[in-house]
């Protein structure tokens, strides 16, 4: 086997795992019932779009696709770290309301513990480094090569 055939053997290997991985996500969204409100629908959108530009770039391999796939793997990275706040807000919230003399670490330890899983928007990060990863000098990026 060449370094050419591994490498495109590896690349699939990562995308396999991506979609492993949105699938994955998306029933653990779907056993804790996270489409309660409009908002909690956002992550289901997200993951619809990563499967489809995934799904393209993995059909037609064109230096379109991958760019397409390179910034939904970017917007991934950029939107996790907006759910992870979002789900230690909820958490905080939760906790000065269950038990309002909580004050300082205390606190700030039963919201890390909170309902809210911080690790699940926190996957997006690693979905888009898996990502950029699978792009990094990627075949379809060589200016020798048309579309």
């Amino acid at each position: 086997m060449t370094t050419q055939e591994s490498l495109a053997l590896l690349r699939r290997g990562l995308l396999v795992l991506l979609l492993v991985g949105m699938v994955g996500l998306f029933g653990e969204l779907v056993l804790m019932d996270h489409y309660k409100d409009a908002r909690e629908n956002f992550p289901f959108g997200l993951l619809f779009l990563t499967v489809i530009v995934t799904s393209w770039h993995w059909y037609s391999e064109s230096r379109m696709s991958l760019r397409w796939f390179q910034a939904v793997m970017l917007l991934l990275i950029v939107v996790a770290p907006v759910g992870i706040c979002y789900h230690l807000r909820l958490n905080y919230a939760m906790a000065r309301q269950l038990e309002p003399l909580a004050k300082g670490l205390d606190l700030w330890i039963k919201a890390f513990k909170g309902d809210a899983p911080m690790i699940a928007p926190a996957s997006f990060l690693q979905f888009g480094l898996l990502g950029l990863l699978y792009g990094y000098k990627h075949p379809a990026l060589d200016d020798r090569k048309g579309d």
